[in-house]
């Protein structure tokens, strides 16, 4: 839902009066309302708690949210506002001005989009401009298996992609099936299969 007529900046999108509580991210300088369905929240709830566990069990110097906003730039470099279902920050980054927005130009270390109708947001734009930003580290968590078949494979299948940037800035897609163990190079313990993500 597009909630806005004027053309805005990232900076205009942090200090925009919503008209009700919700989720929005700004989206070729227009404000969309995220809409999510009740199994979108518990999958984000479900990856969220399981990597604040991991954080405090391995006093890892990271804060974990799914409220946090990052200017990103597509290719023609128009700003961003996007609000990853879960993020990871750097602490240190976090700490560093407490009275600030939740919100970030810096690379976060971790983001994870749970896939809506509109995949190819994640697939494509969001891939697109969080690779351009550096993050370390994208998961791609398509538990209907709406992603085209380039993606899933044919039949297609329930799958979690985990990019990782490379050294020369290209994220390198590993894809996690039914009782595949999640491999992240932020959470080197983590011990959670996909079968156990999608059960949330």
């Amino acid at each position: 839902m597009n909630l806005t007529k004027n053309r805005l900046t990232f900076d205009q999108f942090l200090n925009y009066d919503f008209p009700e509580e919700g989720r929005y991210e700004l989206v070729n300088a227009e404000i969309m309302r995220i809409q999510a369905t009740r199994k979108h929240d518990n999958l984000a709830e479900f990856i969220s708690d399981t990597l604040k566990l991991e954080v405090k069990r391995l006093n890892l110097n990271y804060r974990v949210s799914g409220r946090i906003a990052i200017r990103t730039l597509t290719a023609s470099g128009k700003e961003q506002g996007r609000v990853p279902d879960v993020s990871v920050v750097d602490k240190n980054l976090w700490d560093a001005n407490l009275s600030a927005y939740t919100a970030f130009i810096e690379p976060l270390q971790l983001a994870v989009e749970i896939v809506s109708t509109n995949w190819e947001d994640d697939y494509i734009d969001k891939l697109d401009e969080y690779q351009r930003l550096e993050i370390s580290e994208y998961w791609i968590v398509d538990y209907l298996a709406i992603g085209s078949r380039n993606y899933l494979g044919n039949p297609k299948e329930p799958t979690i992609f985990v990019y990782i940037l490379n050294e020369q800035g290209i994220y390198q897609p590993n894809a996690y099936r039914g009782i595949d163990k999640i491999i992240s190079p932020t959470f080197p313990e983590l011990n959670i299969t996909v079968d156990q993500v999608f059960a949330a």
